[in-house]
């Protein structure tokens, strides 16, 4: 074979390597800048599903409502209607109202026992439902205590009562007749004079409920607008609400406290459902 055959066999062959190479870099390039409009086509129109579900009303957010059991007790207590007592009661929140903001149960509750403890709070058995606990602060409790006293004979029996109270950090709902008697340094008569001013009521016999005096008004409106309320969740189509409609509805004589008072009671009291959607927040009516 001449030099000059196998010279030009030997570049024939470095053609046809040099265009092998040359096509695949491109098909390379090619598929790289097709995966990476996909890509960026992809990202563009692909949609995140919001999640629904089912929340507590009012949860508690970074930069949205109360951030502590104190401050949410002061917003709730600014929701009771003051002047429908002619301000003689003292602003009343429910326990189970917290839970409507906050949804750790136990966190509220702990921390409930702390203000108690502290004797800044006080917590009281309501009579209509043995769920029902009344809380109160304690200054908002003895100004109103001692104002009702102004003038009565039974008023240093309250004071000393009240003292007792507030300065032992005592966190019972009840008393008995021994610790009345043995701890607190009571009379008989003393005790009959604490049970009429209304500071406490008769729970069994030898032993007293810690009360609101001049709460039963209280009770029979709080009752009353519960139930019309639920009335109006449960006589809406599929027995569902926007929260923010049922905030504007126009309310029957039977609702006398703010519906938003309404509201944070039964939600916390799961006598209602909070449903997250993109309309809002969505009460439903919960079939017991």
């Amino acid at each position: 074979m001449s030099s000059d055959t196998s010279l030009r066999k030997v570049a024939k062959w470095l053609r046809r390597l040099s265009r092998y190479y040359f096509t695949a870099g491109n098909r390379g390039v090619t598929c790289s800048c097709m995966n990476r409009k996909r890509a960026l086509i992809s990202d563009t129109f692909k949609v995140k599903k919001r999640r629904h579900g089912t929340e507590k009303f009012g949860i508690i957010r970074e930069g949205d409502g109360p951030n502590d059991i104190r401050s949410t007790l002061q917003y709730l207590m600014t929701l009771f209607p003051r002047k429908l007592f002619n301000d003689t009661l003292p602003q009343i929140v429910l326990k189970h109202q917290l839970y409507s903001i906050h949804h750790d149960k136990t966190s509220v509750d702990k921390e409930v026992n702390k203000l108690r403890e502290q004797a800044e709070l006080l917590m009281f058995q309501l009579g209509f439902d043995t769920e029902a606990f009344g809380l109160i602060f304690a200054s908002d409790y003895k100004a109103k205590v001692l104002a009702a006293e102004e003038g009565r004979v039974t008023r240093a029996t309250v004071e000393k009562f009240l003292e007792k109270l507030l300065t032992s950090s005592c966190t019972d709902l009840s008393f008995s007749k021994d610790k009345m008697i043995r701890e607190f340094l009571f009379t008989d008569s003393e005790i009959t004079q604490l049970v009429k001013s209304g500071v406490l009521t008769v729970r069994d016999a030898g032993s007293w409920w810690l009360s609101i005096p001049n709460s039963g008004k209280f009770t029979k409106y709080f009752i009353q607008g519960r139930k019309a309320v639920l009335a109006m969740v449960k006589k809406s189509k599929y027995s569902e609400v926007l929260q923010a409609e049922l905030e504007e509805r126009r309310t029957t004589s039977q609702v006398k406290f703010h519906m938003k008072y309404h509201i944070h009671d039964i939600v916390g009291a799961d006598l209602v459902e909070r449903i997250s959607t993109t309309s809002g927040a969505l009460l439903r009516f919960v079939d017991s």
